[in-house]
């Protein structure tokens, strides 16, 4: 992967908020991927699982051997030439979709980050607590410096419930999804290949639609910071 071609990646990916790269991962590494994580201990609280869905929070902490596995070459270069040299991971989440699931994701912005207490800090708020675990959304400027990579174990398409995304969405602030003007957005469907990935940024509207081919799709989604949160407030998951 040459630098210019990621440097291309990187200019679509801040006009547009997202970019796809294919042939990421090679089969194997995603096979290794997939072993830690069916070998993990999912009887713990950040696992759920139901019919329509098996999830993992705090993913890079409960899976602390699939680390070295993502965090390859071709990653950690992207991560530094497209977001910057002083990203570093700060949330992390495993998903999978499996084949009876069939429910669809409305348009939203990602709004809330992850953080390890509750504070009365001006600008920050609303707050939720889950499980022990604290989410809010915070000021403007630290959405739109956040980062996501969304690593795809499975091929990914519109009819399995790839993201559909409105390109461009990302820079206009906090955009209501019911004030989406249809006239001037456009819809696209990201399709990813297995070993590929979607970076995006949160602030860019997407969804996904029920699956309609009996595919699932496995997810492993990043979000990545340069930023530091003010007062005595600290990320929750924050890793180099």
């Amino acid at each position: 992967m040459t630098k210019q071609y990621i440097e291309n990646h990187k200019q679509y990916f801040f006009e547009k908020g997202l970019t796809v790269i294919n042939s990421v991962f090679s089969d194997d590494e995603i096979e290794k991927i997939v072993k830690s994580i069916r070998n993990a201990d999912n009887s713990r609280e950040n696992f759920r699982k139901s019919d329509d869905l098996f999830a993992v929070r705090q993913f890079l902490k409960e899976v602390p051997e699939v680390k070295d596995l993502i965090f390859n070459d071709t990653i950690k270069a992207i991560v530094r030439e497209v977001f910057g040299e002083k990203y570093f991971a700060v949330k992390s989440i495993y998903f999978d979709k499996p084949e009876t699931s069939n429910w669809y994701v409305a348009y939203h912005q990602d709004l809330t980050i992850s953080v390890d207490k509750k504070l009365e800090i001006q600008g920050f708020g609303p707050w939720t607590t889950k499980n022990n675990q604290f989410a809010v959304q915070p000021p403007l400027p630290f959405l739109e410096n956040i980062c996501t990579i969304r690593i795809h174990l499975d091929d990914t398409d519109e009819y399995n419930g790839a993201l559909k995304v409105i390109p461009g969405s990302h820079t206009q602030g906090i955009y209501r999804p019911d004030t989406i003007d249809w006239s001037k957005e456009t819809e696209k469907f990201c399709d990813v290949q297995k070993g590929g990935i979607m970076l995006m940024k949160p602030l860019t509207l997407h969804g996904s639609n029920r699956t309609t081919d009996g595919r699932r799709r496995r997810v492993i989604h990043i979000e990545f910071s340069d930023m530091e949160l003010p007062e005595n407030l600290k990320w929750s998951e924050r890793m180099n």
